[in-house]
């Protein structure tokens, strides 16, 4: 009897999971109040819209929180480089070169959208 699955190539999975603390543990309350202060205009949005105000107004409100959102996936960015993947690369060649290709795909999923 013969075998008629194909295999497929294996591709890498994830870099292994950073066992210590991450790279925003120090700054963990300031992203915490970054986060409340954004959910907060997500709601102020919410309430715009149920009271029917105009349009572009907002829209000036989404465009704020987006860019706080996107100011604050810089900072994590930041962090995960100058923590994570610094100590990954320190720790082997291959951790580094995962550490990196997982950063480098979360970049571009922040680009894209």
């Amino acid at each position: 009897m013969s075998d008629t699955t194909t295999q497929r190539p294996v591709e890498p999975g994830p870099a292994p999971a950073h066992t210590g603390p991450h790279g925003y543990a120090s700054d963990k309350e300031a992203y915490l109040k970054r986060m409340r202060r954004i959910e907060g205009q997500v709601r102020g949005i919410a309430r715009m819209i149920d009271e029917d105000v105009y349009c572009i107004d907002i829209l000036t409100q989404v465009s704020a929180v987006t860019k706080a959102l996107q100011a604050v996936s810089i900072a994590l960015v930041e962090d995960h480089l100058g923590h994570c993947v610094v100590d990954a690369a320190r720790s082997s060649e291959a951790e580094g070169a995962a550490k990196v290709r997982e950063a480098s795909d979360a970049i571009a999923r922040l680009v894209r959208s």
